[in-house]
């Protein structure tokens, strides 16, 4: 039905401002059902967009949304899960901050997925490929380095452990991405990658977290204590053009590896990291500041047990403007939520990130569209709140007990890591 006729219609009714309303919405409705939904042309570039990245071969998910076979034979499932807002997986409040790698959809294409689906998955005329671009090759990396193989235990204990990883690099570097690619994903839960430049570390290689040991290392600070941080769900990380972290000659790699509780013989990882350098020398070098259980504010980091509790930590005042490019939150399994923003000297607030439902599962570094300026002498504000009860489906240990700081996940954590640049005159514009 053409707008003209719309209009003549309310005119001729004189109906309220409500039922008129009304009748426009249905009226739209009703040519928008006339439209057939096709896979070509309305639903594949929301797949690839938002789902082929991780459910494709090589990814993290477990089955591949590349093709309208792939996606048909799970349309029901699809339609369901984008429905709810389980997928694509996304904790952030979207409305206290945006972000340049959200993955989100917007109510009007999960309507077209659960239309098409309703419709009968119809797959529409093909015009090109447009999975190429999710299956073209990758960018090469500069540098690949590998840890020395290691043979998971069984005895379905979270495991964490240490590897050194020579760089061999013959002069320092400039880091425009960092990628790390799991050798066992499946048992690969999070890592965190350190710099040292002291070679003394070199004989941590595959020794526990747990191991006294470990003491004898620390005497040898790490150059970067958070060069790189992976996490489920987590993508690599490019920094701005004209930006890179940098990379020392000769610098070792300190992988830190948590691997979730195993009971299956022959399981195995050998884990390695892509680096991505800039191709001249970066104008700008990014630095990493980590915000973690020492800033508490209302220490004791106990949580009773059936109990939930509060924390807050500030960190600050920064001491220079700085031009954020993303933060990484980190909580265990008790965690619920998490919220963290700067307080500048005239008390305005600078929104960095809201979590209402944590998940242990689905965490990511969330990298602002634009680089957000914190004015010097701004203090940097973390809530966070944690249930530690037996009503939590979450907890790891039931009947719930006693709970501090501590690397496992039957312990809990409670970090903020911010990637950061000097500020300079003109960063709020910056998008790429």
């Amino acid at each position: 039905m053409r707008s003209f006729e719309i209009f003549q219609i309310i005119a001729a009714t004189h109906r309220s401002p409500i039922v008129i309303g009304l009748m426009v919405l249905s009226c739209f409705s009703c040519f928008a059902q006339k439209k057939k939904l096709t896979y070509y042309d309305h639903v594949e570039p929301i797949i690839l967009k938002n789902c082929a990245p991780c459910h494709s071969p090589g990814q993290g998910a477990p089955f591949s949304l590349l093709t309208y076979s792939d996606v048909v034979k799970r349309g029901d499932f699809v339609a369901e899960v984008t429905g709810n807002k389980y997928m694509p997986p996304w904790k952030a409040d979207v409305g206290f901050q945006s972000y340049r790698n959200q993955r989100t959809l917007s109510e009007q294409e999960i309507l077209t997925i659960k239309n098409w689906v309703a419709g009968g998955m119809a797959k529409g005329k093909k015009s090109k490929n447009t999975a190429s671009a999710v299956l073209a090759p990758k960018e090469k990396p500069d540098l690949t380095v590998m840890m020395q193989p290691y043979s998971i235990g069984t005895d379905n204990q979270d495991d964490y452990r240490f590897f050194n990883i020579p760089t061999n690099l013959p002069k320092d570097q400039y880091i425009s991405k960092i990628e790390f690619v799991p050798g066992n994903a499946r048992l690969v839960h999070h890592s965190r990658l350190m710099t040292d430049t002291s070679h003394m570390v070199r004989t941590i290689n595959g020794l526990s977290a747990n191991d006294e040991r470990v003491s004898e290392f620390e005497k040898y600070p790490p150059i970067d204590k958070f060069l790189y941080g992976y996490v489920p769900g987590n993508f690599p990380i490019s920094f701005p053009p004209g930006t890179g972290k940098k990379l020392h000659k000769d610098t070792d790699i300190i992988l830190n590896i948590h691997y979730a509780p195993n009971g299956r013989p022959g399981q195995s990882d050998q884990s390695k990291i892509n680096f991505y350098f800039t191709k001249e020398k970066a104008e700008r070098e990014v630095f990493s500041l980590a915000i973690a259980e020492e800033s508490i504010s209302n220490k004791p980091f106990l949580i009773k047990a059936n109990e939930t509790a509060t924390f807050y930590a500030s960190f600050g005042p920064i001491p220079i403007d700085i031009s954020v490019i993303g933060v990484l939150p980190h909580m265990h399994y008790r965690g619920k939520t998490f919220k963290a923003f700067a307080i500048t000297k005239e008390d305005e607030a600078i929104h960095l990130i809201k979590i209402d439902a944590w998940d242990f599962k689905w965490q990511d570094t969330y990298q602002f569209k634009k680089l957000l300026k914190i004015p010097k002498g701004s203090v940097i504000l973390i809530e966070t709140t944690f249930d530690n009860t037996n009503d939590n489906p979450a907890n790891p240990v039931t009947p719930a007990v006693d709970v501090t700081y501590g690397w496992n996940t039957t312990s809990e954590m409670m970090d903020l890591v911010l990637y950061y640049l000097n500020y300079k005159e003109g960063d709020e514009n910056l998008e790429y």
